[in-house]
């Protein structure tokens, strides 16, 4: 683990979102204040369209009046239900709980166990679920349990059940999938809300199929991109977390735009799960609001 890591004090982050209304900030903040927390980090916007007030708020446990098993009971009575909030509460010394879905391409696979392994990710990789036996060295190289779940037609329905066992046997927190070519199901989506996240290049909807830098590569494209974004049940159109982009040209190959690419997946892949473990990210009405 990092010095920075450990130089960390333990705190507790509110994610908020609710109705705006007057009062919200200096009632949070008066909450924090009153219960002897010194407060680390806040920040706040208000949909002025849909009039809805988002909030993170960070803050010091380090002589704080109220037990952390307590918080959330005695937030909610305080000011959650009068103000219809939706909330989540966690604590900065708890590491997330990664799995990681993968197929053949192994650069996004790399960057996430590259920052895991360096200590600059604080967070738990208990496997690596994949469709196919190919990068089951690389997690050999780094003590990670390797699964293969080969997915057909037929068989999708009872190798998602043994996946989903896993991911509660190890109590997973997250799903990453770091291009992982598959589909996943419906139901397999509905028992993770907010808590998978996808990367693909930003082509689309202009150019869909399977060799994407192709045809933009046929259409002389000027700038590619990748997007990062929670899985939902509309394919490829869940909430936006990251995005990047950076400029081709005509002397650009399609190997040298594969290679752009996939530079841009990785990173903008490991940004948004950055955001996501350091609990920046709020979902709301198919739209991300993150705290940087």
């Amino acid at each position: 683990m990092s010095d920075e890591n450990n130089n960390k004090t333990d705190s507790a982050i509110l994610l908020i979102h609710c109705p705006d209304a007057k009062g919200l900030v200096a009632s949070i903040t008066d909450f924090v204040f009153k219960n002897n927390g010194n407060i680390l980090y806040l920040d706040q916007h208000v949909d002025t369209q849909k009039s809805i007030f988002f909030m993170r708020i960070e803050w010091d446990l380090k002589g704080f009046a109220i037990p952390r098993d307590k918080i959330g009971e005695i937030f909610d009575a305080s000011l959650g239900k009068k103000f219809r909030m939706h909330w989540t509460l966690n604590f900065s010394d708890e590491a997330p709980r990664i799995a990681i879905f993968v197929s053949k391409l192994p650069h996004c696979l790399y960057d996430i166990l590259s920052r895991y392994k360096s200590g600059e990710w604080k967070i738990d990789i208990p496997l690596i679920i994949s469709n196919h036996p190919d990068l089951k060295s690389v997690a050999d190289t780094h003590d990670i349990d390797y699964h293969v779940f080969p997915i057909t037609k037929e068989n999708r329905v009872f190798q998602e059940a043994k996946e989903l066992s896993l991911l509660k046997e190890h109590r997973i927190d997250l799903v990453v999938l770091a291009r992982y070519m598959q589909i996943l199901s419906n139901d397999f989506i509905s028992q993770f809300q907010s808590q998978i996240i996808n990367i693909h290049h930003s082509f689309l909807p202009a150019f869909p199929g399977a060799k994407p830098y192709h045809s933009a590569y046929e259409r002389g494209v000027k700038v590619i991109g990748a997007t990062s974004h929670y899985v939902t049940a509309d394919l490829d159109n869940g909430p936006i977390i990251e995005q990047d982009v950076t400029r081709v040209s005509h002397a650009d190959s399609i190997n040298d735009l594969i290679r752009k690419g996939r530079d841009l997946e990785k990173i903008v892949l490991s940004r948004a799960v950055w955001y996501h473990i350091n609990r920046k990210v709020l979902a709301y009405d198919n739209r991300t609001v993150v705290f940087t």
